[in-house]
Protein backbone atom coordinates (compact mmCIF):
# COMPACT_ATOMS: atom_id res chain seq x y z
CA UNK A 1 0.00 0.00 0.00
CA UNK A 2 0.97 3.59 -0.55
CA UNK A 3 1.55 5.95 2.28
CA UNK A 4 0.24 9.53 1.95
CA UNK A 5 1.17 12.33 4.83
CA UNK A 6 -1.38 14.90 5.35
CA UNK A 7 0.19 18.12 8.05
CA UNK A 8 -3.39 19.82 9.07
CA UNK A 9 -5.54 16.91 8.19
CA UNK A 10 -7.97 17.50 11.54
CA UNK A 11 -10.28 19.38 9.76
CA UNK A 12 -11.30 21.28 6.93
CA UNK A 13 -10.03 20.69 3.55
CA UNK A 14 -7.06 18.53 4.94
CA UNK A 15 -9.67 16.18 7.04
CA UNK A 16 -11.57 15.80 3.47
CA UNK A 17 -7.91 15.07 1.67
CA UNK A 18 -7.39 12.05 4.21
CA UNK A 19 -10.57 10.85 3.67
CA UNK A 20 -9.95 11.09 -0.06
CA UNK A 21 -6.46 9.14 0.28
CA UNK A 22 -7.89 6.73 2.40
CA UNK A 23 -11.02 5.67 0.00
CA UNK A 24 -8.12 5.34 -2.73
CA UNK A 25 -6.24 2.84 -0.34
CA UNK A 26 -3.54 4.71 1.24
CA UNK A 27 -2.22 4.33 4.47
CA UNK A 28 -2.22 7.58 6.16
CA UNK A 29 -0.56 9.67 8.35
CA UNK A 30 -1.81 13.05 9.87
CA UNK A 31 0.36 15.78 11.36
CA UNK A 32 -2.02 18.36 13.15
CA UNK A 33 -1.64 20.08 16.94
CA UNK A 34 -5.45 19.18 18.28
CA UNK A 35 -5.33 15.55 19.65
CA UNK A 36 -9.64 15.51 19.31
CA UNK A 37 -9.25 16.28 15.83
CA UNK A 38 -6.47 13.59 15.59
CA UNK A 39 -8.32 11.05 17.10
CA UNK A 40 -11.42 11.52 14.91
CA UNK A 41 -9.78 11.69 11.45
CA UNK A 42 -7.80 8.61 12.88
CA UNK A 43 -11.17 6.42 13.22
CA UNK A 44 -12.89 7.49 9.84
CA UNK A 45 -10.26 6.79 7.64
CA UNK A 46 -9.42 3.13 9.99
CA UNK A 47 -13.43 3.11 8.72
CA UNK A 48 -12.02 2.83 5.34
CA UNK A 49 -10.27 -0.16 5.85
CA UNK A 50 -6.03 1.30 5.90
CA UNK A 51 -3.92 2.27 9.03
CA UNK A 52 -3.41 5.22 10.17
CA UNK A 53 -0.58 7.01 12.06
CA UNK A 54 -0.99 10.39 13.69
CA UNK A 55 0.93 13.43 15.32
CA UNK A 56 0.15 15.59 17.61
CA UNK A 57 2.86 18.27 16.02
CA UNK A 58 3.19 21.67 15.45
CA UNK A 59 4.44 21.99 11.95
CA UNK A 60 6.24 25.32 12.89
CA UNK A 61 8.40 22.46 14.72
CA UNK A 62 10.98 21.35 12.26
CA UNK A 63 12.62 18.82 14.43
CA UNK A 64 9.48 17.34 14.89
CA UNK A 65 7.98 17.32 11.74
CA UNK A 66 11.12 15.55 10.69
CA UNK A 67 10.77 12.72 13.07
CA UNK A 68 7.06 12.65 12.48
CA UNK A 69 8.71 11.49 8.87
CA UNK A 70 11.15 9.01 9.90
CA UNK A 71 8.29 7.10 12.29
CA UNK A 72 6.00 7.04 9.47
CA UNK A 73 8.27 5.46 7.34
CA UNK A 74 9.22 3.16 9.96
CA UNK A 75 5.57 2.32 11.55
CA UNK A 76 3.85 2.67 7.76
CA UNK A 77 6.40 2.70 4.69
CA UNK A 78 7.52 4.21 2.35
CA UNK A 79 5.80 7.84 1.85
CA UNK A 80 4.84 8.28 -1.44
CA UNK A 81 3.03 11.47 -1.14
CA UNK A 82 3.58 14.37 1.72
CA UNK A 83 0.78 17.20 1.45
CA UNK A 84 1.71 20.37 3.05
CA UNK A 85 -1.81 22.10 3.96
CA UNK A 86 -1.42 22.97 7.74
CA UNK A 87 -2.66 27.10 8.25
CA UNK A 88 -3.79 29.24 10.40
CA UNK A 89 -4.84 33.65 9.96
CA UNK A 90 -5.56 36.07 11.75
CA UNK A 91 -8.59 38.62 10.18
CA UNK A 92 -7.44 42.55 10.64
CA UNK A 93 -6.13 44.70 9.26
CA UNK A 94 -2.08 45.30 9.19
CA UNK A 95 -2.13 47.87 11.49
CA UNK A 96 -3.18 46.26 14.48
CA UNK A 97 -1.84 43.03 13.84
CA UNK A 98 0.89 42.43 16.28
CA UNK A 99 3.94 41.35 15.84
CA UNK A 100 3.79 38.06 17.74
CA UNK A 101 0.54 37.67 15.78
CA UNK A 102 2.06 38.02 11.79
CA UNK A 103 4.65 36.21 13.39
CA UNK A 104 2.72 33.43 14.42
CA UNK A 105 0.44 33.05 10.83
CA UNK A 106 4.19 32.98 8.96
CA UNK A 107 5.52 30.42 10.82
CA UNK A 108 2.90 27.59 10.67
CA UNK A 109 1.55 29.29 7.13
CA UNK A 110 4.92 29.53 5.55
CA UNK A 111 7.15 28.09 7.70
CA UNK A 112 5.02 24.67 8.58
CA UNK A 113 5.15 24.16 4.37
CA UNK A 114 9.16 24.74 4.27
CA UNK A 115 9.53 21.70 7.32
CA UNK A 116 7.66 19.75 5.14
CA UNK A 117 8.79 19.75 2.51
CA UNK A 118 12.18 19.30 4.06
CA UNK A 119 10.88 16.52 5.86
CA UNK A 120 9.28 14.98 2.58
CA UNK A 121 12.99 15.41 0.32
CA UNK A 122 14.57 13.87 3.05
CA UNK A 123 13.00 10.45 3.09
CA UNK A 124 12.16 10.58 -0.65
CA UNK A 125 15.72 11.61 -1.80
CA UNK A 126 16.66 7.82 -1.01
CA UNK A 127 15.07 6.14 -3.33
CA UNK A 128 14.37 9.19 -6.38
CA UNK A 129 10.65 9.15 -6.07
CA UNK A 130 7.88 10.81 -4.46
CA UNK A 131 5.15 13.91 -4.68
CA UNK A 132 4.92 16.63 -2.52
CA UNK A 133 2.01 18.72 -3.38
CA UNK A 134 1.30 21.90 -1.65
CA UNK A 135 -1.87 23.21 -0.30
CA UNK A 136 -2.28 26.76 -1.88
CA UNK A 137 -4.41 29.70 -2.44
CA UNK A 138 -5.75 32.43 -5.61
CA UNK A 139 -4.35 34.49 -2.66
CA UNK A 140 -0.77 33.37 -3.40
CA UNK A 141 -1.25 35.36 -6.61
CA UNK A 142 -4.08 38.10 -5.50
CA UNK A 143 -3.65 39.62 -2.26
CA UNK A 144 -6.94 40.89 0.09
CA UNK A 145 -7.02 42.94 2.69
CA UNK A 146 -7.51 41.78 6.20
CA UNK A 147 -5.71 39.04 5.55
CA UNK A 148 -1.70 40.59 4.76
CA UNK A 149 0.07 37.33 7.25
CA UNK A 150 -1.94 34.54 5.82
CA UNK A 151 -1.83 36.40 1.60
CA UNK A 152 2.19 36.94 2.43
CA UNK A 153 2.78 33.09 3.26
CA UNK A 154 0.88 31.60 0.42
CA UNK A 155 3.07 33.90 -1.71
CA UNK A 156 6.25 32.90 -0.04
CA UNK A 157 4.98 29.36 -0.54
CA UNK A 158 5.11 29.76 -4.00
CA UNK A 159 7.86 31.57 -4.61
CA UNK A 160 9.95 28.79 -2.44
CA UNK A 161 8.15 26.29 -4.25
CA UNK A 162 9.33 27.42 -7.53
CA UNK A 163 12.82 27.60 -6.65
CA UNK A 164 12.74 23.87 -5.47
CA UNK A 165 11.27 22.91 -8.18
CA UNK A 166 13.78 24.02 -10.22
CA UNK A 167 16.72 22.56 -8.11
CA UNK A 168 15.07 19.04 -8.21
CA UNK A 169 14.82 19.64 -12.41
CA UNK A 170 18.33 20.78 -12.44
CA UNK A 171 19.57 17.44 -10.36
CA UNK A 172 17.22 15.47 -12.75
CA UNK A 173 15.16 14.41 -9.48
CA UNK A 174 12.39 11.79 -9.99
CA UNK A 175 10.59 13.58 -7.25
CA UNK A 176 7.72 15.90 -8.05
CA UNK A 177 6.30 19.40 -6.47
CA UNK A 178 3.43 20.77 -6.95
CA UNK A 179 1.00 23.56 -6.36
CA UNK A 180 -3.00 23.46 -5.75
CA UNK A 181 -4.77 26.59 -5.38
CA UNK A 182 -8.02 26.57 -3.95
CA UNK A 183 -10.74 29.34 -4.03
CA UNK A 184 -12.76 29.72 -0.72
CA UNK A 185 -13.72 26.50 0.87
CA UNK A 186 -16.59 25.89 2.98
CA UNK A 187 -14.37 24.97 6.20
CA UNK A 188 -14.23 25.41 9.74
CA UNK A 189 -11.36 27.67 10.39
CA UNK A 190 -13.71 30.57 9.98
CA UNK A 191 -14.71 29.62 13.24
CA UNK A 192 -11.63 29.82 14.65
CA UNK A 193 -9.05 32.14 13.29
CA UNK A 194 -8.35 34.94 15.12
CA UNK A 195 -10.49 37.80 14.37
CA UNK A 196 -10.00 41.46 15.30
CA UNK A 197 -12.96 42.69 13.09
CA UNK A 198 -15.86 42.84 15.27
CA UNK A 199 -18.14 40.96 13.39
CA UNK A 200 -17.78 37.07 12.06
CA UNK A 201 -15.55 35.80 9.41
CA UNK A 202 -17.05 34.35 6.34
CA UNK A 203 -15.15 33.10 3.10
CA UNK A 204 -15.37 34.81 -0.12
CA UNK A 205 -17.84 33.55 -2.53
CA UNK A 206 -18.19 31.38 -4.88
CA UNK A 207 -17.52 28.87 -1.91
CA UNK A 208 -16.64 25.38 -2.37
CA UNK A 209 -17.15 22.42 -0.33
CA UNK A 210 -13.64 21.01 0.78
CA UNK A 211 -14.45 17.81 -0.91
CA UNK A 212 -13.75 19.39 -3.90
CA UNK A 213 -10.35 20.71 -2.80
CA UNK A 214 -9.58 16.79 -1.74
CA UNK A 215 -10.29 15.43 -5.33
CA UNK A 216 -7.93 18.20 -6.76
CA UNK A 217 -5.15 17.20 -4.63
CA UNK A 218 -5.43 13.68 -4.87
CA UNK A 219 -5.50 14.54 -8.72
CA UNK A 220 -2.32 15.64 -9.41
CA UNK A 221 -0.97 12.59 -8.02
CA UNK A 222 -2.40 11.00 -11.21
CA UNK A 223 -1.63 13.46 -13.53
CA UNK A 224 1.16 15.68 -12.30
CA UNK A 225 1.30 19.00 -12.99
CA UNK A 226 3.13 22.44 -12.04
CA UNK A 227 0.14 24.02 -10.40
CA UNK A 228 -3.67 22.98 -10.42
CA UNK A 229 -6.23 26.40 -10.11
CA UNK A 230 -8.91 24.81 -8.44
CA UNK A 231 -12.50 27.10 -9.43
CA UNK A 232 -13.35 29.69 -11.69
CA UNK A 233 -12.97 32.17 -9.64
CA UNK A 234 -9.21 31.23 -8.77
CA UNK A 235 -8.51 31.38 -12.39
CA UNK A 236 -10.01 34.75 -13.06
CA UNK A 237 -8.15 35.61 -9.66
CA UNK A 238 -4.23 34.97 -11.20
CA UNK A 239 -5.22 35.55 -14.84
CA UNK A 240 -6.89 39.06 -13.76
CA UNK A 241 -4.00 39.58 -11.19
CA UNK A 242 -1.46 39.21 -14.51
CA UNK A 243 -3.39 41.93 -16.86
CA UNK A 244 -5.45 43.92 -14.65
CA UNK A 245 -3.80 44.51 -11.37
CA UNK A 246 -5.14 48.61 -10.89
CA UNK A 247 -8.37 47.37 -11.13
CA UNK A 248 -8.27 44.52 -9.29
CA UNK A 249 -6.79 46.59 -6.44
CA UNK A 250 -9.84 48.39 -6.17
CA UNK A 251 -12.22 45.82 -6.63
CA UNK A 252 -10.21 44.05 -3.62
CA UNK A 253 -11.08 47.65 -1.73
CA UNK A 254 -14.98 47.34 -2.74
CA UNK A 255 -15.78 43.78 -2.42
CA UNK A 256 -13.37 41.70 -0.18
CA UNK A 257 -13.40 44.25 3.18
CA UNK A 258 -17.03 43.37 3.20
CA UNK A 259 -16.90 40.44 1.66
CA UNK A 260 -14.97 38.73 4.74
CA UNK A 261 -17.50 39.60 7.65
CA UNK A 262 -21.10 38.36 8.29
CA UNK A 263 -23.30 40.64 10.11
CA UNK A 264 -22.83 38.28 13.08
CA UNK A 265 -20.68 39.96 16.18
CA UNK A 266 -17.72 38.89 16.93
CA UNK A 267 -16.18 39.13 20.51
CA UNK A 268 -12.71 39.33 21.22
CA UNK A 269 -12.58 37.31 23.90
CA UNK A 270 -14.10 34.53 21.73
CA UNK A 271 -11.46 31.51 21.49
CA UNK A 272 -8.99 30.66 18.29
CA UNK A 273 -6.39 28.59 17.62
CA UNK A 274 -3.58 30.75 16.71
CA UNK A 275 -1.27 29.78 19.53
CA UNK A 276 -3.00 27.04 20.97
CA UNK A 277 -5.34 23.92 19.96
CA UNK A 278 -8.98 23.92 20.42
CA UNK A 279 -10.60 21.16 20.99
CA UNK A 280 -13.98 21.19 18.88
CA UNK A 281 -14.87 22.69 15.05
CA UNK A 282 -12.40 19.32 14.28
CA UNK A 283 -15.02 18.84 11.31
CA UNK A 284 -14.71 18.57 7.62
CA UNK A 285 -17.23 21.42 6.60
CA UNK A 286 -18.02 24.67 8.28
CA UNK A 287 -21.20 26.63 8.41
CA UNK A 288 -21.23 28.39 4.89
CA UNK A 289 -22.70 24.78 3.06
CA UNK A 290 -25.97 26.72 1.37
CA UNK A 291 -24.83 27.24 -1.43
CA UNK A 292 -21.40 25.54 -1.49
CA UNK A 293 -20.45 23.95 -4.79
CA UNK A 294 -19.64 20.32 -4.99
CA UNK A 295 -17.46 20.54 -8.47
CA UNK A 296 -15.02 23.36 -9.59
CA UNK A 297 -13.03 23.76 -12.93
CA UNK A 298 -9.64 22.06 -12.36
CA UNK A 299 -6.99 23.86 -15.31
CA UNK A 300 -3.07 23.58 -15.14
CA UNK A 301 -1.27 26.68 -15.24
CA UNK A 302 0.27 25.91 -18.36
CA UNK A 303 -3.30 26.11 -20.15
CA UNK A 304 -3.04 29.85 -20.52
CA UNK A 305 0.58 29.77 -22.26
CA UNK A 306 -0.64 27.14 -24.47
CA UNK A 307 -4.08 29.36 -25.14
CA UNK A 308 -1.97 31.99 -25.97
CA UNK A 309 1.03 30.33 -28.28
CA UNK A 310 -1.90 28.62 -30.20
CA UNK A 311 -3.38 31.81 -30.57
CA UNK A 312 -0.59 33.47 -31.95
CA UNK A 313 0.15 30.35 -34.25
CA UNK A 314 -3.13 31.07 -35.79
CA UNK A 315 -3.20 34.38 -35.96
CA UNK A 316 0.15 33.98 -37.90
CA UNK A 317 -1.48 31.62 -40.12
CA UNK A 318 -4.20 33.79 -41.31
CA UNK A 319 -1.60 37.07 -41.56
CA UNK A 320 0.51 34.81 -44.04
CA UNK A 321 -2.27 33.67 -45.92
CA UNK A 322 -3.40 37.40 -46.09
CA UNK A 323 -0.49 38.18 -47.25
CA UNK A 324 0.13 35.20 -50.10
CA UNK A 325 -3.50 36.60 -51.26
CA UNK A 326 -2.75 40.04 -51.85
CA UNK A 327 0.59 39.15 -53.68
CA UNK A 328 -1.81 36.98 -56.40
Amino acid sequence: MSVVVITGGSAGAGKATALRFADAGYDIAVIARGDAGLEATRVACERRGVRVQVFSVDVADADAVMQAARETEEKLGEIAVWVNNAMCAVLSPFATMSHDEFRRVTEVTYFGFVNGTRAALEVMARRNRGVIIQVGSALAYRSIPLQSAYCGAKAAIRGFTDAVRTELMHEKSGIQITMVQLPGMNTPQFAWARNKMGFAMQPVPPVYQPEVAAEAIYSVTRRPVRELWVGKSTLQSIVGQFLFPRFLDRLMVKKAWAGQLTGEPHFAAQDDNLFTPLHEHHHTHGRFGEGARNQALNVSSDLPGKALSCAAVVTGVLVLARLLQRKR
